[in-house]
């Protein structure tokens, strides 16, 4: 059976990532204005100092590009999350992982001055992981396993103080509000450098959580039985923790703290792939990447010329489906 499942699950992310490569064009093609066939090819090609070039080369292509990364490191944290919790309703940005990074980041840059790239990433992992431990650390005080329903809610708590420091703080200094107040509700049009400095994060991160990937397929079996298979659940939780903690750090640095893609992608990716880790990891970067830059251009397309920050348009989304997912939940319970 599963060797049968192989040439439709390739055949389904060779469409994903074709579905990529299109979204990727798309990006370039579209912005405050659509460019025509003629001057995208221009500007890839034979690039010289034209308006359409520049802003195609200059602007749209960063963005692009930061999308890419955020959404695939997104996308395979949620994954990572909801399977270690085996919480359908868990999301790195709904437990305040994100925020916890958020928080680091704002702070030292109120307080300090910009920082560069690696120190801004270094103070994002400091902070995702600090909250991380906070939220299941909390969510499981009583000794018990936390439950999902434990789990959001103290992921919550823990997200909405997070996200009120960081406004505080930032309203501290009206220099930082003005750079940072796109940022903090998730936006792709500053982290084109990061991007290029911190790709080895990037690289870490997924390469953690191929690692883990197999490690997870044998813990969905139960622990006694993972163990009796040689896999240690205390390892593959940490390796599943530093990945989810690299990859959130990561994202947020490039992108602020986006929620609700962690959650969505998973979903997505189980219902086609399965629920074999080795095939979702792959599967849930690609489609995370295409998530994110297809909410970036819609968020383009519904302001124009101005624009609504990539982080908005996930959520508007991304909201309705937490419902759903929350909803079928509490059906089936009943």
């Amino acid at each position: 059976m599963n060797a049968q499942r192989i040439p439709r699950r390739v055949a389904l992310l060779a469409i994903v990532l074709t579905a990529v490569l299109l979204s990727i064009a798309a990006s370039l093609w579209i912005g405050s204005t659509t460019s025509t066939i003629s001057e995208l090819w221009h500007a890839v090609v034979t690039p010289n100092d034209q308006v359409s070039d520049i802003a195609i080369r200059e602007i749209r292509w960063p963005r692009t590009v930061t999308a890419l990364a955020a959404g695939a490191a997104l996308g395979v944290a949620g994954t990572l999350i909801q399977g270690h919790t085996r919480n359908p309703i868990a999301d790195p940005g709904l437990l305040g992982i994100n925020q916890g990074a958020a928080v680091m980041i704002v702070a030292v840059t109120v307080f300090f001055g910009p920082q560069n790239p690696w120190s801004q990433a270094l103070l994002a992992l400091a902070g995702a992981l600090l909250a991380a431990l906070a939220v299941f650390g909390i969510a499981r005080i009583d000794g018990r396993g936390a439950s999902p329903t434990t789990l959001v809610l103290v992921g919550a708590a823990v997200t909405a103080l997070c996200a009120a420091v960081v406004s505080a703080v930032v309203l501290l200094s009206e220099a930082a509000l003005e750079t940072l107040r796109f940022w903090q509700v998730g936006s792709v049009v500053q982290g084109y450098q990061s991007a290029l400095m911190l790709w080895p994060l990037l690289a870490l991160g997924l390469g953690l959580a191929s690692i883990n990937a197999g490690q997870l397929n044998v813990l969905t079996l139960g622990e006694d039985s993972a163990a009796s298979l040689g896999v240690s659940a205390i390892k593959s939780r940490i390796t599943g923790l530093a990945a989810m903690v690299v990859l959130s750090g990561f994202a947020v640095t490039l992108a602020g703290p986006i929620a609700f893609l962690g959650l969505v992608v998973p979903h997505l990716v189980r219902y086609f792939f399965g629920a074999d880790y080795r095939w979702l990891i792959p599967a849930a970067a690609l489609s995370g990447a295409l998530f994110l830059c297809l909410s970036d251009i819609l968020g383009r397309l519904l302001a124009r010329p101005g624009e609504l920050p990539v982080g908005v348009v996930v959520a508007l989304i991304g909201a309705p489906f937490f419902i759903h997912v929350a909803h079928r939940r509490r059906a089936v319970s009943v």
